[in-house]
């Protein structure tokens, strides 16, 4: 099967309970990580806005101590308050792909919102620049199917193989999306469970992001040919 995203209006309401796949990128498409210090920003801003009712905002938390870093986290794990549920991830250098779940009414906007407003401060003040880092509101893409959410998992975990970034040798240690989470069966950023349930073992989940790797990195040679020819 091949997952062909379709752009959905961000006039249609999401839906709690329901899973989505949401993506940006760089204005311009200029790249928006540039450094390993960048992509664990946005990590931890991606872990903790999925949260509601936070106490502060991820600025002065960073500024705690480890110790102090644990309770706030530990206090807002106890409220199990969440926007969202993380389900996947993907950081690129010029963009990102979320698989979410909608929790709480307008959780997916919040999440996102607080999560680029933070980058953004973040990435402005470290590089010296101002204006807007993503490129307009994000996009979603509402998922109808256990074998859609599957393949969009799949999607999202071998975009940096298909984008040529890395080697597929590198594919289950690369430290910007969950797939490592995957594999090895747990995870404190992702609920990993929605669907390695669906697998038999995550070894099982291993082979069906692995023997489909070649061809998504053709799919994605094909596609930036088409686009030089008709350019």
């Amino acid at each position: 099967m091949v997952y062909t995203l379709i752009m959905a209006s961000r006039e249609e309401p999401l839906i709690n309970g329901e899973y989505y796949h949401v993506f940006n990128r760089g204005v311009a498409k200029q790249n928006i990580f540039s450094s390993d210090s960048d992509y664990r920003q946005a990590i931890l801003s991606l872990d903790y806005y999925q949260y509601s009712n936070l106490p502060m905002k991820l600025s002065r938390y960073k500024q705690l101590t480890i110790e102090g870093q644990r309770e706030v986290k530990s206090k807002i794990e106890g409220l199990n308050s969440k926007l969202v549920q993380v389900i996947a991830f993907v950081l690129m250098p010029n963009h990102w792909h979320f698989l979410l779940k909608q929790i709480a009414d307008e959780g997916a906007s919040q999440f996102i919102g607080q999560f680029c407003n933070s980058y953004t401060r973040y990435y402005n003040t470290r590089h010296s620049r101002v204006g807007h880092v993503f490129q307009g509101a994000f996009k979603s893409v509402h998922i109808e199917s256990q074998e859609q959410l599957i393949h969009l998992s799949r999607y999202i975990h071998l975009n940096p193989y298909a984008a040529s970034i890395i080697k597929k040798s590198e594919l289950s240690s690369y430290p910007w999306s969950s797939l490592p989470d995957y594999l090895s069966g747990q995870s404190n950023i992702v609920e990993i469970s929605s669907i390695l349930s669906i697998f038999k073992s995550t070894g099982k989940y291993k082979s069906f992001i692995f023997d489909h790797a070649d061809y998504a990195r053709e799919l994605e040679r094909v596609k930036h040919l088409t686009i030089d020819v008709e350019e």
